[in-house]
């Protein structure tokens, strides 16, 4: 019995100390943070107002931030909304519409966590993401791209999957629609374009691929012989979440295979596939697509414990994050000091 104690309070103490790790990392993450806030609210860049939601969304989850510093940043991303609902801001050398989609998905998401937006606003970002699913009967149809006005048809699982996350997240909202009328994505087509970018058989069996035209990873042959795009982490996780915002369960052969890919494709090291392109977005979509699929371990690995050590360990002196690869933007701390923060909220 003394035995069996003593092994308790040994766990229950390197559970504290790992708690502790992360508190400490958040506290450190959060101060660097609110010292970059602009004083009109806004972080990095005033056009890209997902730049102000991701540090919101990541400050709001601390839960220990000074509300004048939230507000300030609701308020900036609220200034944004244009008439159709979106949040961006309009960029006529983009066919006009400055990566709406994915701007207008990420702020819903972060000002509902937030609870600082009026809810006709959230509903308004509903109906714009709505709108922005592609239609018609081709491997595009069910799919987001960056923008919901584009010169050429596109779309991609990296805004597919922000868009449904954002989505599902904010169903609730729809209760207080006036009118009885309901706004919602068409989640059948949604997983049919998931479906059609995983790779069914060949070395990337179970993995997902950004779209089927533009080759971030490369290309591989399948087994019968056909080239393809290569599948790719960040990419894999995307379909995950996105197969489980649409209702499918770990126990789905799609995502079992796809959950096998991530077993067999483990590392912390990299973006597989990807090398350190996208690192901190890979670390974000790995723990939502693992929390929301119900996965404690991968091929073994406690990804909360084992993430979370990873990402403490990979703290600036300053308290933020930062990626030494530029590639999606990644070379701005604000962004990756907010996904990592968000991921060990998670982890925690």
């Amino acid at each position: 019995m003394k035995k069996r104690m003593a092994t308790v309070s040994v766990a229950a103490l390197a559970a504290l100390c790992v708690r502790g790790g992360i508190d400490e990392a958040l506290d450190k993450g959060a101060a660097y943070l609110l010292s970059a806030q602009s004083a009109e609210g806004y972080w990095s860049d005033r056009q890209m107002p997902a730049l102000t939601a991701l540090p919101l969304w990541a400050l709001k989850q601390w839960d220990k931030a000074p509300a004048e510093s939230l507000s300030k940043a609701a308020s900036y991303i609220l200034s944004t909304q244009r008439d159709d609902g979106g949040f961006y801001v309009p960029k006529p050398g983009r066919g006009g519409s400055g990566l709406g989609n994915y701007n207008t998905s990420v702020c819903l998401s972060a000002l509902y966590v937030s609870r600082l937006a009026p809810t006709d606003a959230l509903l308004r970002a509903r109906e714009y993401i709505a709108s922005s699913q592609l239609t018609g009967d081709d491997t595009m149809a069910g799919g987001f791209g960056y923008d919901r006005i584009s010169r050429r048809r596109y779309a991609d699982l990296s805004n597919t999957g922000y868009a449904l996350d954002a989505m599902r997240r904010t169903e609730s909202l729809e209760e207080l629609r006036p009118g009885g009328r309901r706004v919602d994505v068409d989640w059948n087509k949604a997983l049919g374009f998931v479906d059609n970018l995983m790779k069914k058989d060949g070395p990337d069996a179970g993995g997902a691929a950004y779209n089927e035209r533009t080759p971030q990873a490369g290309t591989s042959t399948n087994a019968s012989g056909r080239v393809q795009l290569r599948a790719y982490g960040s990419m894999t996780y995307a379909a995950v979440l996105s197969m489980c915002h649409a209702r499918l369960d770990k126990g789905d052969p799609r995502v079992r295979q796809s959950l096998e890919y991530c077993r067999e494709h483990w590392t912390l090291d990299e973006n597989p596939g990807m090398g350190r392109q996208g690192l901190y977005y890979f670390y974000d979509i790995m723990a939502r697509a693992l929390s929301a699929s119900g996965v404690d371990t991968v091929g073994g690995h406690d990804w909360r414990a084992e993430l979370s050590a990873k990402i403490v360990s990979l703290q600036r002196e300053d308290g933020s994050w930062c990626n030494d690869n530029n590639r999606f933007w990644e070379a701005d701390p604000v962004l990756c000091t907010s996904f990592a923060m968000l991921v060990l909220e998670l982890c925690r």
